[in-house]
């Protein structure tokens, strides 16, 4: 990668070596057919999908691409045991296939969270200004 950071998932992809290009530009395109809403960007220096907030990052390392955040509840666990990562990150090794149908059902979860997440956040804001306007 370039020093100084990465301005676009262009420029971030471009900084790898063909191989690994494809990888992540097929990463990408996977993402956006499950979350057609949500916007590219980048954020912590690495590809970022926003939809509602942070959907879902993806990055590429010496070994692996690492997707984040990592889901953990038990619809994922069985699909997810075989890859290793952190509490918040799930890696898919360069040297295997990527699960890109694995990854869709990651960010179509994702999105369901974020939407989930921000009509709460809708309705608590609702119910103050009701609460606010009852006092006045």
């Amino acid at each position: 990668m370039k020093a100084g950071g990465v301005e676009s998932i262009d420029q971030y992809i471009e900084g790898f070596p063909p191989k690994v290009q494809k990888l992540l530009q097929k990463i990408r395109k996977t993402i956006q057919n499950a979350a057609p809403g949500a916007i590219e960007a980048i954020s912590y220096q690495i590809p970022t999908f926003k939809l509602n907030g942070n959907l879902i990052h993806f990055a590429a390392f010496k070994n692996h691409i690492g997707l984040y955040p990592r889901p953990r509840v038990p619809e994922f666990e069985k699909a997810l045991a075989g890859y290793e990562g952190g509490k918040g990150t799930v890696q898919f090794p360069l040297d295997e296939p990527i699960p890109y149908d694995l990854i869709t059902r990651i960010t179509r979860y994702r999105v369901q969270q974020n939407v989930e997440a921000a009509a709460k956040a809708a309705a608590k804001k609702s119910k103050k200004r009701a609460a606010l306007s009852k006092k006045r």
